[in-house]
């Protein structure tokens, strides 16, 4: 494979998958060729690959003779999806802070300082730019399992928060003051090196995004 026809299989990835995650292609939709073609300016070859990598991660459907179909979404999967990212997240973030460095700490802080200028704007009532808080979410929850020092850790906690992600932007859940004060805790935990109150904070945040998620679940059903 050319390096040219990498960079273009990996352009149209990200994008199909951005457009996954963010419900421009919406849970349950059928996947057609041609009109992803056109779509994405990818060549149909380069478009089975994308669709049977996604297909792999989880985000496509490919049953036998069908064709692709975005995966759909259910309270179930939700839900299971949160319980693996409390077990893997939590235990990156022990492993972090035992790990962790004066350059890891500095990292930290400066993810948390954008995602909170971001969080004060959202407060505000500035909801223009909600990929950028979500963004800044995932670079401040890597920061902090950065220093895990497990590519194959880090590999699959970003594939699972990609999929919790999803559910959020399906219902775009934003839990305010709380989120922010416990990212706040969760950054003064680590930095004070005590591993059990941070992951017992961390914890606490993902079940209340999960609660938060599943009750604006019911409202859009």
């Amino acid at each position: 494979m050319t390096k040219a026809h990498k960079t273009v299989g990996t352009s149209t990835y990200q994008r199909i998958k951005h457009d996954i995650i963010f419900g421009v292609l919406a849970p349950g939709e059928k996947l057609k060729l041609e009109p992803l073609k056109d779509r994405y300016s990818a060549s149909l070859s380069t478009l089975r690959e994308t669709l049977n990598r996604l297909a792999s991660e989880g985000f496509v459907d490919a049953p036998e003779q069908r064709g692709f179909f975005v995966t759909p979404v259910s309270r179930e999967d939700l839900i299971e999806v949160s319980n693996l990212r409390v077990l893997l997240e939590c235990h990156a973030l022990e492993l972090s802070i035992s790990n962790g460095d004066t350059e890891w700490e500095g990292n930290l802080v400066a993810a948390h300082h954008k995602l909170h200028l971001m969080e004060q704007r959202m407060l505000q009532g500035d909801h223009s730019e909600v990929e950028a808080w979500k963004r800044y979410d995932w670079e401040f929850h890597l920061a902090l399992i950065q220093a895990c020092n497990s590519r194959n850790l880090l590999s699959l906690h970003a594939l699972l928060y990609d999929k919790y992600l999803r559910y959020q932007m399906l219902v775009l859940t934003n839990r305010g003051e709380t989120a922010v004060r416990e990212h706040r805790a969760m950054l003064d935990a680590a930095l004070a090196r005590d591993a059990a109150k941070a992951s017992e904070i961390l914890e606490a945040h993902i079940r209340g995004g999960l609660a938060h998620t599943l009750e604006a679940m019911k409202e859009v059903a």
